[in-house]
Formats: structure tokens, C-alpha cells, sequence
């Protein structure tokens, strides 16, 4: 199973982004699909989920700003960001948990997100 993750760019802030994370490979289901974070210097953050079955879930600092949605056909997780802050930089990695048979965690390469002034 691979995990590409696309969309990251450079963006003034106010401005939105889409990142794009697509599953390929011998799949029989996601269990959850994650964004995490990590700006310059910084530890990795988790920013947004979803687990099969459950609702969204969102850091409470950026609930509002970014949305997290999936397209269970595609296995795809979006992720949507808004109002972008200067803050908001960094490398954008998604994370999803894949029966393959057996559940494994598989990481994105990262999709970097560069906000200017």
C-alpha cells in the first residue's frame, strides 16, 4: 500500500489550499484516515481524522478553518484549509490505518505548505 499526497504550494495568507491523500494497493478497508503537520523546527501535530464509521475530528485550533473529507471510492482523504495563517506552514502529512489484510499504519510522503505575507 503507497500513499500519495499532493496540492501542498505556496499560498498568501487569507488564501486556501486542498491537499489530496490517495491509497493505492491491495486495500480491503481504512479504518481511519489522518493530517498531521509539522512546521520548521517543530514536532509532528495532528490536525484532523476521521476513523470508519465515527465523524470528523479536528484540533480545536483550526476547527472552522480546515475541513477533512474523504472519498471512500477513491480511498482519498482531503483535507481543505482556509484563511490560511502564516502559522499554518509546514510539511502536511496524511496518515490512514489499512486492513491489508491486517491493519497497518502507512504514512504520505508529505506535501509541503508554504503561507507568505
Amino acid at each position: 500500500v503507497q500513499l500519495q499526497a499532493s496540492g501542498g504550494g505556496l499560498v498568501q495568507a487569507g488564501g486556501s489550499l486542498r491537499l489530496s491523500c490517495a491509497a493505492s494497493g491491495r486495500i480491503i478497508s481504512i479504518n481511519s484516515m489522518d493530517w498531521y503537520r509539522q512546521a520548521p523546527g517543530k514536532q509532528r501535530e495532528w490536525v484532523a481524522g476521521w476513523s470508519s464509521g465515527g465523524t470528523p475530528r479536528y484540533v480545536d485550533s483550526l476547527k472552522g478553518r480546515f475541513t477533512i473529507s474523504r472519498d471512500n471510492a477513491k480511498n482519498t482523504v482531503y483535507l481543505e484549509m482556509s484563511s490560511l495563517k502564516l502559522e499554518d506552514t509546514g510539511a502536511y502529512f496524511c496518515k490512514m490505518v489499512v486492513r491489508s489484510p491486517p491493519p497497518y499504519v502507512f504514512w504520505g510522503q508529505g506535501t509541503q505548505v508554504t503561507v507568505s505575507s
